[in-house]
């Protein structure tokens, strides 16, 4: 499925959690899964891996015996034990016998069907798979970290603790303890067996003298047993004798580094292994990550010899946790894992790194592709470490430099330089942006200036003002980067140090925008640096100029955050597709805009953009990001949540393949520079994976049900740290679980994936305690810890100061947005009378968005509340932030409720002492959470702003508002501020309503319909929509009220759709569209084109027996105050007309919206007539009518030529006399409109002579070879007789008219459908050839034109003697081509009817029916000799006349 992987990084802190068998096959645990990874001397291959835990893998382990290689044991912290079969991937056996963590596991080498496990409560379990057996011992109460079975005794298992203690147990004695093992001073991190059994040649002094011992080994040929510890010493034990033979202690390495302590035991896990074969040698773990091999034998202080010291760089940088062997071919190889997530292999003879196979310890944020140095990929992982991967190395499959200096949190952006080799810019989920050098050894250059949340995106672009300006070298290209607070920075990368510009001012300066922009979410620069394409929060994309970053266009097409946005790559063959913006948000669906008109031809005001080029539709999760296809033109690869990767070919809006090799969401994509098959995707899971885009089996992403086993699945990892992670200094020790989009979990590799530094990960080791045990040894109490914890932990909300106007906001949602409406027209009333008394009433809660008059009267409610409800400390408050200090005194005077605000109110000490009390108070009530106090005790010291602050910080808004209209002028900008935070915070938590007050009460009139727009349904549109009208934003209201019009148009409520387009003067162009569309939609509901009904509709819509044109005339006249007579009004129609956006159909367009632009083709077309540009007027009646025949939809086609010409040929005659003569361009729209005149006219009369002569017809076909009938060919909507028989005999004599054949059958148009013809049949045959030579096992080059010549191309073989090369098919290609050049432009322009489809019926009818003269046969076969030579017109033709 997969070419090449970056798997997780093994497990930390677990005594054997990778193992490799016989066969050369590695398995290690990663989180909740096993990899398995085929090793062999020169490299390693990732082959899968092993599902089926919920938890951490802890222990894994292969069984040894012949015949069994392929099975493995697991063990999880979910206290489970599974057997696996490595070829099938399943689960053969499992128990859950443990009742806590399980800390190791181990194969017997004896015993083939038995696996020893061991918990951290000191429970060892015996389980033999084969029989399903399980047995439990309990030698001893303490911890286990590690446990090894003996090769020599199948009863005999060695088990390590935490205290430092060895035990070697019998499990046929019920665990019975032979030796315990005493010498260490603290946990035990390995255990391994000497190969050999034998133990008498290990001394050459008598028994009594093996106190000294570390110098008296000859031989070594027992059955020892080594241990590694965290005390830095390794220990050689005579299991026979119980007691230690030998002490080894670790060498200080100057390899560690400089500043390290060699005292520090927190930086130390000492792993050991036994290499078969080899009972003299033991490999260990030292300090720094380094590996040593002890030779047993050797006398002297040094019996180690240090592995990698050939070379620099062959060792791993930190600590090592597990090592394994195997011997492949001759070569015995030696496997390790390390905490700096790097797998290495080395060889035992020689003592050299064979390779390194790097992997990831988070989630992979970022992929992108250096484009200077070719095939160098950068990845941006959450384990803090950013990785370069040489793609294209030859000896090195994985060839990884890793960088982590100065990053000190995840990365989650990255962006190469354009132009300077090497650099490379990151991001990090701190807000930290800065620059690497990936062909130095120097730290990177940091940005002065932090995001306040995770960077999203960078990229490199033109410089814009302010860096733009002044004299002197400029960088030639600014960095970028978009925070999680919405804002997008422009780093000067000279210098960095120099503050960054927020490029909000530019946006707002250049196009004078008064209110708050929406937050930034994600941006993307056209690769030729002159447009920038930015989204935002609410799914809106704004694109802009470059430098002044001049608004053109705004697309409203998402309604949700846009996650990505990438812009078509420029060098394309086709103009056209370099303005495509893809973009993705999080409601599944990818769009495709052609922005060409809008940058190429930029309108004084911003376009609005509401209807995509292309839609892609499949996945069923949030995207979180794009690339397309730098070898391919519009080929697309989208990732998502849903956790698939989906290739998308844009312009036929079909998708290609689907790659679903991951285990959870994709957050990144990158396609490869190189090859134009392989693609590169990172996710949640860990891993990077490159894979083949001809090699996927699926073609569209699985249903959402996957997405709902994968949520499943990630459940368990949602829950509370585990015990063995609790903080042991007094409290639980919470995980941080962000992500780009807010949802990363952990990955459950034994420490916080967060930190990178050796103390933190230590930091969290130490801590194994549970906290269970500070309270109680049993386990019968840990339900009463639990809860204690729990409750521990909630937090409690004060009473609010507010009750009666807080309780206002819990109505229903229709009165809540007539609050607004209520807001706004008390706010801009200007004097005139209002029918509405804010801060009493029913309209208590408008006390807040108003005047201090208005909050005084709904203090004063709120008092007698709380005096009612006996909270006469609320009453208190209310008054003294009123400034009615006595009165407050009064009132806790007389309640007897002067209590610690006494201390307030007494100044008998002087003002100093007691302005100093206050302060500490304040100080004491804020640790204990009681801010709404402090904030009273700060106002009682006039400390009001500090007040505000408090009460912000803490998220009381409500009350901060109110102080601060109670006691700030009415104008104080922290008033503002206030108004504007909280309606941020809520707008984030879907009160949209209270948002909107906010926001008017702010004056953010604009916001504050936004706001309520965001919701997208029909009512918040339209309350928007008058909000905004009210508010005087004139233009907000013009787009709202358009967007509400076009929902209701979709569900065929006309009146409504009427009624919001009357709120503004500006939509009466789109009132008359939506005339036309009902007059349209109710007309050809009559002749069944449309099938649906409407909701509501006017009484002038009803169809008639007047004229189409003219019906829309007279209700324009007489509904809209249309006059004729004004050409000045209808000029300005025609503006407003002409600015709405009308693009091409398309064949996936739904039938309401191509009737929509139906109509805006008539509605132009009647006021172009009332103009009297006739020319205008029959082009926009072209469109009209072609608008069905490019879709494939002949009725709608048919029944347009009926509304809009309703005489036929004559109403084109008509409409050619009003024509300038001699002018080109109309000559050909006019000919094109009369020829689809014909072409609906001659179907019509073969449907006419086929109904009425089924019977000959059929009879006659018969004895023709079976040929099918001509109705095949049409549509079957039009199988209906004439109206009448005169209409009949007049459409028969057009018919066999000789002009009317005339304009069907126009060589120049056949010349040019038969050249387009033929190009596109050579296309596909060179297609065809490509894509067979690519199933084709390694063609030589030099046999690539034999291949091509014995290939049959997809044409009709009479048409092709012989297959060409690719030189000369080219070559055909390009003569084509200029010979289409070479053709008038009006010519192909305007759409046509198939010249050679209307010969081949006109010889079918001549031939059936004897209508047509004979020298217009001989045309028409002249015709397709000449132009109807391809295989499609060929056969038609051979079928239906010979």
């Amino acid at each position: 499925m997969h070419e090449r992987v970056l798997s997780a990084s093994p497990n930390w802190y677990c005594s054997r959690c990778s193992d490799v068998n016989r066969r050369g096959v590695l398995g290690f645990g990663a989180k909740s899964t096993v990899y398995l990874v085929k090793v062999t001397a020169a490299s390693a291959a990732v082959l899968g891996e092993l599902s089926g835990h919920t938890e951490r893998v802890s222990g894994f382990a292969f069984c040894q015996h012949d015949g069994q290689e392929s099975v493995c044991a697991t063990s999880s912290d979910d206290r489970s034990v599974k057997i696996w079969d490595i070829e099938q991937k399943a689960v053969l056996a499992e128990h859950t016998a443990h009742q806590s963590t399980i800390t190791s596991i181990h194969w017997s080498p004896v015993e083939k069907g038995l696996v020893v496990s061991g918990d951290e409560k000191g429970i060892v379990v015996c389980f033999w798979h084969g029989r399903n057996d399980t047995h439990s011992f309990f030698p001893e109460p303490r911890t286990i970290f590690c446990l090894a079975c003996s090769p020599h005794n199948e009863n005999h298992v060695a088990v390590g603790y935490k205290d430092g203690m060895i035990a070697l147990i019998d499990i046929s004695k019920k665990g019975e303890v032979i030796h315990r093992l005493r010498g260490h001073d603290e946990e035990i991190h390995a255990l391994a067996w000497c190969p050999e059994p034998k133990e008498e040649d290990l001394y050459s002094r008598p028994e009594e003298n093996t106190a000294d011992a570390s110098n008296g080994l000859a031989e070594v040929g027992g059955g020892y047993l080594a241990s590694g510890s965290r005390d830095q010493t390794l220990r050689i034990w005579s299991t026979a004798r119980g007691k230690g033979v030998m002490t080894l202690k670790l060498p200080f390495l100057k390899r560690r580094g400089a500043g390290v302590d060699p005292g520090v035991k927190e930086r130390l896990w000492l792993t050991v292994h036994w290499p078969k074969g080899r009972p003299s040698q033991l490999v260990s773990s030292c300090f720094g990550g380094e590996l040593v091999i002890w030779d047993l034998t050797k006398s002297g202080k040094q019996k180690w010899t240090l592995l990698g010291s050939s070379a620099d760089g062959q060792n791993h940088s930190r600590i090592v946790f597990n090592m394994s062997s195997v011997c492949v071919g001759d070569r015995e190889l030696l496997i390790s894992t390390s905490m700096d997530r790097e797998i290495k292999c080395w060889d035992l003879a020689s003592l050299d790194c064979c390779w390194t196979l790097p992997t990831l310890g988070g989630f992979v944020y970022s992929l992108s592709f250096s484009p200077v140095g070719t095939g160098f990929l950068a990845l941006g992982v959450g384990d803090n470490m950013i990785r370069v991967w040489n793609t294209l190395s030859i000896h090195n499959l994985y060839d990884t430099k890793t960088y982590w200096q100065n990053i000190k949190s995840k990365v989650t952006a990255l962006a190469w330089h354009p132009a300077k080799e090497g650099s490379l810019a990151f991001g990090t989920d701190d807000g930290k942006v800065g620059i690497y050098e990936a062909y130095s050894n120097k730290p990177p250059q940091s940005s002065s200036t932090y995001h306040r949340r995770t960077v999203y995106s960078l990229d490199w672009g033109p410089p814009i003002p302010p860096l733009s300006f002044g004299s002197g070298d400029k960088p030639t290209y600014s960095l970028y980067s978009c925070g999680g607070e919405g804002v997008i920075y422009q780093h000067d990368p000279w210098k960095l140090s120099a503050e960054a510009s927020n490029i909000d001012k530019l946006i707002r300066d250049t196009n004078n925008i008064k209110h708050n922009l929406s937050p930034h979410t994600d941006f993307s620069w056209k690769p030729d640096g002159k447009v920038l394409a930015i989204g935002n929060e609410d799914g809106s994309i704004e694109v802009l100029g470059a430098p002044g970053l001049k608004l053109l266009c705004t697309i409203q097409q998402h309604h949700k955050i846009i996650n990505t946005l990438r812009w078509h790559h420029q060098h394309s063959d086709q103009p056209e597709l370099h303005c495509l913006l893809a973009s993705g948000s999080s409601n599944a669906v990818v769009y495709i805009h052609d922005l060409r008109s809008a940058i190429e031809n930029p309108s004084e005001s911003p376009i609005l953009v509401t209807e995509a080029f292309r839609s892609l539709s499949g996945h069923t999760n949030k995207i979180t990001s794009l690339a397309w296809s730098p070898h391919h033109d519009a080929r697309l690869v989208t990732v998502s949540y849903d956790g698939t990767a989906q290739v998308w070919d844009v312009l036929k809006e079909e998708p290609v393949c689907n790659y679903r090799g991951h285990s959870g969401r994709l957050l990144c994509v990158q396609w490869s520079p190189v090859d134009p098959d392989l693609v590169w995707t990172g996710g949640d899971d860990f891993t990077v994976q490159e894979w083949a885009v001809s090699k996927q089996e699926h073609a569209r992403p699985p249903k959402s049900k996957r997405r709902v086993e994968l949520e499943k699945k990630k459940a368990p990892q949602k829950k509370t740290k585990k015990k063995k992670k609790a903080a042991g200094k007094g409290g639980l020790k919470t995980e941080e679980n962000e992500s780009p989009m807010g949802e990363e979990e952990k990955g459950g590799s034994g420490a916080d994936e967060a930190q990178s530094e050796d103390e933190g990960e230590d930091e969290e080791r130490e801590s194994t305690t549970p906290l269970s045990d500070v309270f109680c040894e049993s386990d019968n109490c840990n339900w009463f810890v639990l809860l204690f914890l729990e409750l521990s932990l909630k937090k409690r909300k004060p009473r609010s100061m507010l009750p009666l106007s807080t309780s206002m906001d819990h109505r229903p949602k229709e009165e809540l947005q007539q609050d607004c409406l209520t807001l706004a027209a008390v706010r801009h009333a200007h004097g005139e009378s209002v029918n509405c008394m804010p801060g009493s009433g029913e309209h208590i809660q408008l006390g807040l968005f108003t005047d201090r008059e208005a909050l005084c009267r709904m203090f004063r409610e709120e008092e007698d509340s709380h005096l009612e409800a006996g909270h006469y400390d609320s009453v208190m408050y209310l008054r003294l932030w009123n400034g009615d200090l006595v009165g407050a005194l009064h009132v806790a005077t007389e309640k007897g409720e002067l209590t610690d605000h006494l201390l307030s109110l007494a100044p008998m000490a002087g003002y100093q002492v007691w302005a100093r009390t206050v302060e500490a108070y304040v100080k004491q009530l804020c640790l204990q959470e009681q801010f709404l106090k402090a904030a009273s005790h700060l106002v009682s010291i006039h400390k009001i702003y500090e007040a505000i602050s408090l009460l912000k910080a803490h998220q009381f808004y409500r009350e901060a508002i109110a102080l601060a209209k109670a006691r700030l002028q009415p104008d104080d900008p922290a008033l503002k501020d206030l108004y504007v935070s909280w309606a941020a915070v809520l707008e984030k938590d879907g009160h949209y309503t209270t948002a909107a007050k906010c926001y008017l009460a702010a004056d953010c009139n604009f916001d504050a319909a936004k706001v309520i727009a965001k919701k997208g349904d029909v009512m918040s549109l339209k309350t928007a929509a008058n909000l905004a009208n009210l508010a005087g934003e004139s233009n907000l209201s013009h787009s709202l009220s358009l967007r509400c019009a076009k929902e209701l148009m979709l569900s065929q409520d006309w009146l409504a759709a009427q009624d919001i387009l009357r709120i503004q003067d500006t939509l009466l162009g789109h009132r008359l569209v939506f005339c036309v569309s009902e007059l349209l939609t109710q007309r050809l509901s009559v002749t069944g084109v449309v099938s649906w009904s409407s909701a509501s509709s006017h009484a002038w819509s009803k169809p008639t027996e007047e004229d189409f044109l003219s019906a829309i005339q007279r209700v324009w006249q007489s509904e809209f105050g249309l006059a004729t007579a004004d050409l000045d009004q209808i000029k300005a129609f025609h503006q407003q007309l002409r600015a709405i956006e009308n693009p091409s159909a398309t064949a996936s367009m739904p039938i309401k919206q191509l009737l929509s632009h139906v109509a805006l083709d008539v509605a132009l077309s009647v006021v172009s007539q009332l103009l009297g540009d006739w020319a205008s007027a029959v082009e926009e009646f072209l469109r009209a009518v072609t608008r069905g025949f490019e879709v494939g939809h002949f009725s709608l086609m048919a029944e347009m030529c009926q509304l809009l010409l309703p005489q036929g040929l004559d109403s084109v005659a008509l409409c050619k006399q009003r024509l300038v003569q001699g002018d080109e361009r109309s000559l050909f729209v006019s000919q094109s409109l009369e020829a689809f005149v014909c072409y609906q006219l001659l179907y019509k009369d073969w449907w006419k002579h086929s109904c009425t002569s089924a019977t000959t017809t059929a009879n006659s076909l018969k004895h023709t070879n079976d040929h099918q009938t001509p109705l095949e060919n049409g549509d079957t909507n039009h199988e209906r007789e004439t109206g009448s028989q005169s209409e009949a005999q007049a459409a028969e004599a057009i018919v066999k008219s000789e002009g009317f054949w005339k304009v069907l059958l126009s060589e120049p148009h056949a010349s040019l459908q038969a050249t387009k013809r033929v190009i596109q049949d050579i296309q596909s045959r060179v297609s065809s050839l490509v894509q067979h030579l690519g199933t084709q096992p390694q063609t030589h080059s030099t046999d690539l034109d034999d291949e091509l010549n014995s290939s049959e191309g997809p044409g009709d073989p009479s048409s092709v003697a012989d297959c060409e090369s690719f030189p000369a098919l080219v070559a055909q290609v390009t003569e084509h081509q200029k010979k289409l050049a070479a053709l008038p432009d009006h010519l192909k322009k305007y759409s046509f009817p198939d010249v050679a489809e209307c010969c081949i019926v006109l010889l079918y009818m001549d031939k059936h029916f004897g209508l047509i003269p004979h020298h217009l046969c001989e045309k028409a076969t002249s015709l397709l000799l000449k132009y109807g030579t391809t295989g499609s017109i060929h056969k038609a033709w051979q079928r239906f006349t010979l």
